[in-house]
This record gives C-alpha cells, structure tokens and sequence, in this order.
C-alpha cells in the first residue's frame, strides 16, 4: 500500500467502518453498532425491519377465500396500520405475504411480472403446479437475506386450478420448500390461533358465505392472542382484507362488506359475554347516609 493510500485509510477509520475486501455485509453493520440479530441486552442495535403478520387461505365450494390483518410491525412498535398483504398474483391466483414486509413486496411485484412475461410470450397462462414452482424459486433465492439479515419471507399462494376445478393452497418454508395445503392454512405471528380457528369450524363444501365468515373469526380469535396482529379499527374504518378467487378470477371484497361482517361477529361476542343479549344490570347507586347514621 503506498503513502497516501494509507494516510487516506487511517482518515476513514477515525471517522467510520471501512468496507476491505473480504468484508461482509452483516460484518459492516456490527462495525456501524447496528446489528441484525441483535436481542434485548445485547450489544449493538437490532434494524427496525417491518414485518408483516397473519395471513390465512380456506378452500371452500367454489374456490379460495385469502384473508390477511393489515398491521405491520417493527418490534414492539406498530409501523403501518393498513398494510396491503393480499395480492393477485394474476386472474386465477393469488399471493398473501407474512414476514420482512420490504422484502415480501418485491417478491410479489417480481412474481406477478414473471407470470406476465410468461403469458405473453407462451400466449397461455402458466399451469398452477408451474405458478407454485416460481414461487419457490423464488423464496429460496432470498435465502441469503433471510439467513444474514433476518429478513424472512412466508408467503401464501393459493388460487383456482382450472384443470383440477377446484381451489388449491400452497405453503412454504424460508429455504424455498413448497407443501400444498388441502384445506386451509395460516401464517404469521398469529397462524397458530388462526389454524386452530379455522379446524374447528372447516367443513367439505363450504358455502362463499361460511368460509368468509369463518376466515373473519379466525383473524379476530388471531388479533385476540398475538399482539402483531390488528384486528378491526372502526375508528380510523380499517378492516382486514379479504379476497375469493374461483373460476370468474381473483376478486377482492368491498370495505363495506368486510365492516359489516365484523360489526356483526363484535356485536355476536357481546351477547354471547352478556349472557344470550341481556345487558349486564346496572349496580343501584348507593345513597349518602343521613344524620344519625341511618339510610337515606
């Protein structure tokens, strides 16, 4: 290294990290003091990495219901409230995401465009089977993200298969592996309350009406037990966002239907704690004694 090759050197290092050669990206963010796997009482700042939550697919009669919360997280901080995470992915199917929310978005504006291309240049759709292998593709080529920096992807394909004529889920695992569901699944922090939800109330052939109800009462009992998943905020008229995908193509339900069909599941818990819709009796408010110490 000559002269003013090291006298520049010696000036980056007394006002930051230096990127030599060998120098990994996880290794320069430990030297900036900010470290991605960093835990409460460790050394170094964990990133403020978004991430998005439960997400869940029912088949019913006629195809797919897709239901996702719309909170987004950043440790114990919430970072969005209306986050989109239901996507289509083109006419017959559909992607929902749960995980690093920035990394999941690319992935599903990557895996749209690829159908696309494909469609246009075969001049036919890709088959269902195929849609799920370019999915897994790529999660797995996002393997060194989620590996180095934490940022994991889960995403949930589910569509319309128009050869089966049925609807059909697919699941998968951070390094790329694809399971197809047979009859629902959910993801995220509140997968598990969702799953269990939904395995007690599933049945063969559920009507559109039953499977979406049903999806509502998993997010609900969902947002109930995990705290990164909203629930329905009447306030700010934010509801979580559903979709069915059948043989007429992917179609996402109106804000005013989700609202009224949460309005009623609150409005059915109420009665239900009250005890079949009697309101709780209001206590008999307590007069003051008079003199001498007796009642009023």
């Amino acid at each position: 290294m000559t002269d003013k090759a090291t006298e520049v050197t010696a000036g980056l290092r007394a006002t930051g990290p230096v990127i030599e050669q060998g120098t990994d990206v996880v290794a320069l963010l430990r030297a900036s003091g900010h470290d991605p796997f960093a835990t409460a009482g460790a050394t170094g700042t964990a990133l403020p990495i978004t991430h998005a939550t439960t997400i869940c697919a029912i088949r019913y009669a006629d195809g797919v219901v897709m239901a996702g919360d719309r909170r987004a997280t950043a440790g114990n901080v919430i970072a969005h409230r209306a986050m989109e995470k239901i996507f289509p992915a083109d006419r017959h199917s559909g992607v929902a995401i749960a995980g690093a929310a920035g990394a999941a978005m690319e992935l599903v504006k990557l895996f749209q465009l690829q159908l696309e291309h494909y469609e246009k240049l075969e001049g036919i759709p890709l088959s269902f089977e195929g849609k799920a292998n370019t999915l897994a593709q790529m999660v797995r080529s996002n393997l060194p993200a989620a590996t180095q920096l934490g940022m994991v992807v889960v995403p949930l394909f589910a569509g319309y298969d128009l050869r089966r004529k049925r609807g059909r889920i697919f699941t998968y695992d951070v390094t790329g592996g694809r399971y197809e569901e047979t009859d629902f699944q959910a993801e995220g922090s509140g997968g598990r309350d969702a799953r269990t939800t939904i395995k007690l109330g599933w049945r063969e052939g559920l009507p559109r009406t039953d499977a979406i109800e049903l999806a509502i009462q998993a997010l609900f009992e969902a947002a109930d037990e995990d705290s990164a998943t909203g629930g329905p905020d009447p306030i700010r008229g934010i509801y979580p966002m559903m979709a069915t995908i059948t043989a007429d193509g992917f179609q996402e339900l109106p804000d005013v239907e989700v609202a009224e069909r949460f309005d009623a599941l609150i409005e059915r818990k109420r009665r239900e704690s009250n005890g079949n819709g009697a309101r709780p009796a209001a206590a008999a408010p307590r007069r003051a004694p008079r003199k001498g110490g007796e009642p009023a």
